[in-house]
């Protein structure tokens, strides 16, 4: 196994954040080209006239589990070695709660947010200093907030482990549905140009 590199000891700590920089910006970059630096665009797909971000997400999900699929399978990549973190349901269910609901207020995410404000969107500048008020409101409302953010531990766990499922299975499902779900919103939005 020679991979992920830095902690098969491949590469040293300076190279392994150098990857990380180029790797966060060839994706910020990857954003920007698709439009995903307009809220506009981004909270066009709760109005269901533009899926470009579901589009972009889910092929870069699916992209990153086919590449780890196969190179586990080559035998390149170990991959206990890859960071995946514990599940705590409640907490990350209220969580999905708050971002849900600042995307939608906001037009964009944490990420799509950088790619806004870099491109000199004042949008994108007012929701990073949103978020780093919410980091350190969260800092400070902490310790009222501890019983919470440690409720219902689940430890950590991927789809094969919750659906008792071969990973390949999983794999193989995900995919589909990734296909299937680009040639229906591809239905729909030819729909709406032709109506």
């Amino acid at each position: 196994m020679i991979l992920p590199l830095y902690p098969a000891g491949a590469i040293g700590e300076g190279a392994s954040l150098a990857v990380a920089v180029a790797t966060g910006i060839a994706f910020g970059v990857a954003l920007e080209r698709a439009g995903l630096g307009s809220s506009r665009k981004v909270a066009a797909q709760f109005y269901g006239t533009d899926f470009t971000v579901i589009r972009v997400m889910f092929t870069a999900i699916v992209t990153a589990m086919l590449g780890v699929f196969a190179l586990t399978r080559v035998g390149l990549l170990d991959p206990s070695a890859l960071s995946v973190p514990d599940t705590w349901l409640v907490p990350q269910l209220a969580g999905g709660i708050v971002f849900g609901a600042g995307l939608i207020v906001g037009g964009l995410c944490p990420g799509t947010s950088c790619v806004a404000a870099s491109s000199g969107h004042l949008d994108g500048l007012a929701l990073m200093a949103g978020m780093l008020a919410g980091t350190l409101g969260f800092e400070e409302a902490f310790p009222w907030l501890a019983r919470l953010y440690d409720a219902t531990p689940l430890g950590r766990f991927t789809l094969p482990d919750l659906l008792r499922l071969p990973t390949g299975a999983v794999v193989a499902a995900t995919t589909t549905t990734a296909v299937g779900c680009f040639v229906l919103l591809w239905r729909h939005e030819r729909r709406r140009r032709d109506a």
